[in-house]
């Protein structure tokens, strides 16, 4: 059976890859900037856009705001990149904000950085994908008819490709995202020398409509908040900076300063890009509304239901380049495709920080392993999944989906900017020399602007969109915070039960006798438990047999094993793909087939737990090792079970079955009317 579904793997995903090749994947700056900046470069093509609907609200007099609201935009961009680069500097693991506010202000503000930027990841993947099956519907009836299906299915393209590996689907996306970049520059240089060269008149679309405004006249604190709420719209092109700090472990090396260098192109790609089409679009006098249909009049009368409002890149590059030239349907096109190919930065950065996360124990173990091509392929799935559950519960409506959006990543922007102060603060105070002084001053003092400006703009964002549906993304964030925060008590809790003695222990004492090769993954107490019953088993040889699956837990596997002088000798396999059923299958076969005559025992210890998702959050590697081993002639499977504290549950569950399910149970009555076996037997 597993031949038969790994040859359509291997067609889909691609041959496994040794884990000794992970170098081979890690990124060059030219493909990281569209594997990790794809999403704030494509977010020009709707942050404009939402800037101008949200003040269409007070008519067409209050568009000559955008310019200014367009400057602020560019300024917090400018703070932000700013202060990641030093994040990148300081931090170059790849925890990014996380790993910042974890150690600058503890584990609950570090908790609260991830769930932020899971939720975050999980609505770029929305977002973007509606807003890209929107623009391509506008040209192609069916996908408007079928949105929500057909976003699905692009999702799981995109998840199949991300499968394949970072390197792979950075390369395969490169080209659109630098064709999209190109394209938006050329419009921009175009349209700049026709206006004031040629002295052309350009005019979008919609050039000739009016607006009709759904509050006449807004000044005072209305005005001010209506501003706000631009503000907040706009800054939708700072989403998914902070997805470089996170993958600095994927570029190459010098891997800071190729972070930093990325973080900086992006930065002015995306401001320049950002300002150039809010220039273009005043210059054509684009207009937007957020009810098209009854606000947009022509002639005096409105447009209608039957009115398709055209994104603002679109109708500014209809204006520059002209309806159905060839530039034009180029643009748009990439436009299109770079809003579906936005999504790969977070199916970058979840599942790195899934990855984190997991090692820290805040989720599930599963989520740290490599998969076939080196990617974390579980943390993929994962993202997926969730996606697809949201656009699936919001109708792939981006205008709805849009509105969850930002709220995540100014919560991490802001709690990470505050850690990188007290990071230099901390470093200040021991660190002497005068040079290295005025380096670390020069950073906190743009760090601790960025904490403050983003500060203020978390605060104006949760103002101006909770009760437009930031507080969904809120409500995400908590339950992604408490989920954490169980998980990670369940896996402490087992630490705390399981771990080694120093002194004598039960767990040690001798119970009985058999032996061969005992599994081990790690020095616990359900390793020391099945060492000390297969000391007994009077076996010729006995050896302690693990896997090298990460190269870190197994030198602290030797030094331990080292260091408490464990009297059996230690065997380590490796395996470049990171299987561990396979290797040790192989190594028992070879065993019985050095001496056919001979039995082989493979001891493994096993945790027993009570309650069903336990199960959830830890490998079920032994179950399949029994399934395959009993398969194997000559070998006898021994398990060496360590109960948990939870399985008491489990146990109380099955007495009670027992007792009142057992067969004959109802016949005879309850236990308390029936005789005991003494007075039976009298």
């Amino acid at each position: 059976m597993s031949k038969l579904t790994d040859v359509p793997k291997r067609i889909l995903i691609g041959r496994a890859l040794r884990s000794d090749r992970l170098a081979e994947t890690l990124l060059p700056k030219r493909v990281a900037l569209p594997v990790f900046a794809s999403d704030p470069l494509s977010s020009v093509a709707y942050a404009p856009g939402e800037v101008l609907l949200v003040l269409s609200i007070a008519g067409l007099s209050a568009y000559h705001f955008s310019p200014w609201i367009a400057a602020a935009v560019v300024v917090l961009m400018f703070t932000v990149v700013a202060s990641y680069r030093q994040n990148v500097r300081a931090y170059p693991s790849g925890g990014g904000d996380y790993e910042v506010a974890n150690t600058n202000l503890g584990p609950r503000a570090g908790l609260t950085v991830a769930s932020a930027l899971l939720v975050d990841y999980v609505l770029t993947v929305a977002v973007s994908i509606s807003s890209g099956i929107e623009n391509l519907g506008s040209a192609v009836p069916f996908i408007v008819e079928h949105k929500t299906l057909s976003a699905i299915a692009v999702i799981l393209l995109l998840t199949l490709m991300n499968l394949r590996g970072v390197k792979e689907s950075g390369t395969l996306f490169a080209i659109p995202t630098y064709v999209f970049v190109a394209g938006v520059f050329t419009m921009i240089a175009w349209g700049a020398f026709r206006g004031i060269v040629l002295g052309d008149e350009m005019h979008a679309p919609t050039a000739d409509l009016e607006i009709k405004p759904e509050h006449q006249g807004l000044a005072g604190f209305a005005l001010l908040f209506l501003l706000l709420r631009a503000f907040s719209s706009g800054c939708a092109a700072l989403t998914g900076v902070e997805a470089i700090s996170n993958g600095v472990p994927a570029f190459r090396k010098p891997k800071s300063r190729n972070a930093a260098n990325t973080l900086a192109l992006m930065g002015l790609l995306a401001v320049t890009m950002f300002c150039g089409i809010i220039g273009l679009a005043m210059a054509t006098d684009v207009r937007m509304a957020e009810n098209p249909a009854a606000d947009l009049v022509r002639d005096g009368v409105p447009v209608g239901a039957d009115y398709v409002q055209h994104p603002v890149i679109s109708q500014v590059a209809e204006a520059v380049f002209g309806d159905g030239s060839v530039l034009f349907v180029l643009l748009a096109a990439a436009t299109a495709l770079v809003l579906f190919l936005a999504a790969n930065t977070a199916y970058n950065g979840f599942p790195l920080l899934g990855s984190i996360l997991a090692q820290d124990r805040y989720l599930p173990r599963q989520l740290h392993t490599r998969g076939d091509r080196l990617a974390f392929s579980n943390g993929i799935v994962l993202l997926a999944g969730a996606a697809i559950l949201l656009v699936w519960v919001y109708g792939a409506d981006s205008t709805r989906l849009i509105q969850l959006y930002i709220v995540g990543v100014f919560v991490s922007f802001t709690l990470s900017q505050t850690g990188m102060v007290r990071h230099w603060n901390r470093h200040l105070r021991t660190e002497r020399d005068r040079a290295k002084r005025h380096r670390m001053m020069r950073s906190r003092a743009i760090n601790a602007f960025g904490a403050f400006f983003t500060g203020v703009v978390l605060v104006v964002v949760l103002v101006t969109k909770f009760t437009h549906g930031a507080w969904v993304a809120l409500l995400g964030m908590c339950i992604f915070f408490a989920v954490m925060s169980v998980i990670r008590r369940h896996y402490d809790r087992v630490a705390e039960e399981i771990a080694a003695p120093e002194g004598p222990s039960d767990d040690v004492v001798r119970p009985s006798r058999v032996h061969s090769v005992v599994l081990i993954s790690k020095i616990h107490r359900p390793t020391l438990r099945a060492l000390a019953y297969a000391k007994l088993m009077r076996s010729d040889t006995l050896e302690a047999l693990s896997v090298n699956v990460d190269p870190e837990e197994t030198r602290a596997l030797r030094e331990e094993w080292e260091r408490r002088g464990i009297d059996v000798p230690l065997k380590v396999l490796d395996s470049p793909y990171r299987e561990i059923t396979r290797p040790v299958i192989e190594y028992v076969k070879s065993l019985r087939k050095e001496s056919p005559r001979d039995a082989v025992s493979v001891i493994i210890p096993e945790y027993v737990v009570g309650h069903w998702y336990e199960h959830l959050l830890h490998n079920q590697s032994a179950l399949r090792l029994k399934g395959r081993l009993l398969f194997t002639p000559g070998v006898m499977v021994t398990s060496v079970p360590y109960q948990l504290q939870s399985s008491e549950v489990a146990k109380r569950r099955a007495r009670k079955q027992q007792e009142w399910n057992a067969p004959g149970a109802v016949r005879r009555g309850p236990a308390q009317d029936r005789p005991n076996d003494s007075s039976r037997s009298t």
